[in-house]
């Protein structure tokens, strides 16, 4: 029975030195050094994973009282499920990244501290942020969280190919007739199977409320809910159908490749050749860049023949203060987001990445200049996001079914590539939204 006793003891032994280093008093948790300790959940695996995780090192390391500890939580939305879950409570962290469609619920959730408090306390200066970004983020003329990781969507193309049937490399298809032309040449068929797809657009919701908004299209009534609660889809409008009407004339033609829904999927299409140009989000940018055997070209999304680009909206994600922490730790979580802000890290973080900052100032890091040097494509979305036209539909919409919604726009465009009816479609879609925000 020793070998139980030296357990026992092992066991206790541990506890103790746990409890000498970490203590926690008034609901604050301190190191054995007196350093405030602060949790910070993360949706980012991988590469942006890392970036995170050296962040915060390099935080760590030039702070005398906070340490911050990311702790990974999976997929975004396994995230918000896991904050549902502890919302309200002292398990909840200190901060917590949500991507972009949780806005609406966060801010309404009554277990935050709106970033704004911090910002007036500090006198905190706003202006060297991105507009684009701020506005996604603002709400009523109130900054609720602090942008993060900041992308939007562009067009990924093998310059290869299209300099071997004949297309101009530097000249990308800005509309959709463009990409539709584009498409049949890039097109490779070997009797019935097609080797190579001209083009492709991941069945994912974002997508489609981007093309939307570079038209100038709502998704929702009120201002996109930006002037008061919206009660109403509005998808199913004249920019919705144009997006379901070239998706299905693509679809019907044979240019258009199916991937699903899973991102590493189209991704690994095109990067194996069977894809000519596809949609995806900046955040693929270094990856594409990096690990594609051919020379990959972006270009900004493309746009209806009879309606010029308004821009896109910002996705990714921004970090939330609970008010589940004290005032104290609070304190601690904003000297973290004042210095994932500043231009030396937010231009760290982007060459990394393939997110572009929220800073202006770093632009002018060596670091990241030095990146987009090498690697011109990463300066495409930065053009986009910069021509990007501030308006309630390029600030995106907001709703609490956000989620919901977009599961329903897919099902709706795989219903599409199945019985084709774009109009019938998308107003089916378009109602089942708005039963989800009457309900």
């Amino acid at each position: 029975m020793n070998w139980k006793r030296s357990l026992l003891l092992v066991v206790i032994a541990s506890v103790l030195v746990f409890a000498a280093a970490c203590s926690n008093s008034g609901g604050e948790t301190v190191t054995e050094d007196g350093k405030k300790v602060v949790t910070f959940w993360h949706a980012m695996g991988g590469g942006p994973g890392e970036a995170i995780d050296q962040m915060v090192a390099d935080f760590n390391a030039q702070s005398d009282s906070v340490q911050v500890e990311a702790v990974y939580q999976g997929s975004y939305e396994e995230l918000l499920n896991q904050l549902r879950a502890v919302g309200g409570s002292s398990e909840a962290p200190a901060l917590v990244q949500v991507y972009e469609v949780g806005t609406k619920y966060m801010s309404e959730s009554g277990f935050i501290t709106p970033m704004q408090k911090f910002i007036d306390e500090d006198n905190y200066d706003l202006s060297d942020l991105e507009e684009n970004i701020l506005g996604y983020y603002q709400l009523d003329g109130e900054l609720y969280s602090m942008p993060f990781n900041t992308s939007n969507a562009i067009m990924f193309y093998n310059k290869d190919m299209f300099a071997e049937v004949g297309l101009d490399p530097e000249n990308p298809p800005a509309t959709f007739s463009e990409v539709k032309a584009a498409a049949e040449k890039l097109t490779k068929k070997s009797g019935n199977e097609t080797e190579v797809y001209g083009f492709a657009i991941l069945i994912y919701g974002w997508f489609f409320e981007q093309l939307l908004a570079n038209q100038g299209g709502l998704y929702l009534d009120a201002d996109n809910g930006r002037s008061g609660n919206p009660t109403k889809a509005t998808i199913d409008g004249t920019e919705g159908q144009a997006v379901f009407n070239f998706l299905h004339d693509m679809n019907e033609s044979g240019y258009l490749g199916n991937f699903g829904r899973t991102w590493d999927d189209i991704r690994a299409a095109f990067r194996a050749g069977q894809l000519a140009m596809y949609l995806d989000s900046t955040a693929a940018t270094r990856d594409n860049v990096t690990h594609s055997p051919f020379e990959v070209g972006t270009a900004f999304l493309p746009h209806p023949d009879s309606v010029g680009p308004n821009g896109v909206i910002v996705g990714g994600g921004s970090l939330w203060m609970t008010n589940q922490v004290s005032e104290d730790t609070q304190d601690a979580a904003w000297e973290f987001i004042k210095f994932s802000t500043q231009p030396g890290v937010q231009a760290k973080w982007a060459a990394a990445t393939g997110y572009f900052p929220i800073t202006k100032a770093a632009y002018e890091e060596d670091t990241l200049k030095a990146v987009y040097e090498e690697h011109p494509q990463f300066t495409t979305a930065v053009q986009q996001l910069q021509n990007t036209q501030l308006t309630p539909a390029t600030q995106g919409a907001l709703m609490n079914v956000f989620p919901e919604a977009r599961n329903i726009v897919e099902n709706a465009i795989e219903e599409l590539y199945e019985n084709g009816d774009p109009e019938g479609v998308l107003k089916r879609a378009s109602d089942a939204i708005t039963e989800a925000l009457k309900n």
